[in-house]
């Protein structure tokens, strides 16, 4: 069977591509098990210090494989608690946010259902601006189910997301950086991807995990809560030796060279 999944690493980033490109990288089962397997290989990669996420071919993703789900069904059982808190389907966007290093998605051609929610599981979403997007579940009678809103909460507003979530309208990327969904808008997202994890991989590498740590606890966590954890992240940090690096190369005019 095709890899539905590649990964490749060079210089601390993560080149990871949704690989199904005939099929304009649809879902799946051996799309699903490809992703949910990226995650481990990835958390396992001590040297990768941000992630860039794409798709082969025309597009990010188009969402489920309708005839592949008619002919057998996705083979996950919704129900099970099989990755943590989620459900196979609802971990392969939750998954990028469960990382510990940062995740880029760059988008184009089509993000519709299954494939905007991947996408909105990175931390920050770069997208042509003509790419096609949808939160299209109740096109089909169902409701997204794949942590999607558990995501959205911290992107969109309310009232945008029933709008959309309601009426699985397509809108362009264009549109959804006003509705929050987009981080930014380039006619290469991929290389406009790049270029920002090239300038992160440039951090320290503590310090960006520990930064998504802290984002990611925003949802959830109460005031007292974030204050602890924002106090027990910087005492760990605080003359560690990457810190440490850090300061010497910006007094020293140079780049730092830290420890993964």
């Amino acid at each position: 069977m095709e890899e539905r999944v590649t990964i490749t690493v060079a210089d601390g980033i993560a080149d990871v591509r949704l690989n199904r490109a005939d099929k304009m990288n649809a879902l799946d089962p051996a799309m699903f098990a490809g992703i949910n397997a990226a995650f481990g290989q990835l958390a396992a990669m001590s040297d990768v210090r941000v992630v860039v996420l794409s798709g082969e071919g025309r597009a990010f993703c188009a969402g489920l494989d309708m005839a592949s789900m008619a002919a057998g069904g996705s083979g996950n059982d919704l129900g099970s608690r099989s990755h943590g808190m989620a459900n196979t389907a609802q971990n392969v966007a939750w998954g990028w946010r469960a990382l510990p290093m940062p995740v880029i998605a760059a988008v184009h051609g089509v993000a519709l259902g299954g494939g905007f929610q991947i996408m909105s599981g990175a931390c920050v979403r770069i997208a042509h601006p003509a790419t096609r997007m949808s939160i299209r579940e109740t096109y089909w009678g169902l409701v997204p189910d794949m942590a999607g809103l558990a995501l959205w909460r911290t992107i969109a507003r309310d009232d945008v997301l029933r709008d959309l979530t309601y009426s699985a309208r397509e809108f362009t990327a264009e549109q959804g950086e006003r509705y929050g969904f987009v981080t930014r808008l380039a006619d290469d997202p991929r290389a406009a991807a790049f270029e920002l994890a090239r300038e992160i991989a440039g951090r320290n590498p503590d310090a960006v995990k520990a930064s998504k740590r802290l984002i990611n606890l925003m949802a959830d966590g109460d005031t007292a809560t974030m204050l602890q954890a924002e106090s027990d992240e910087q005492i760990k940090l605080m003359r560690s030796p990457n810190q440490v690096e850090a300061v010497r190369a910006n007094m020293e005019k140079r780049a730092p060279v830290f420890a993964d």
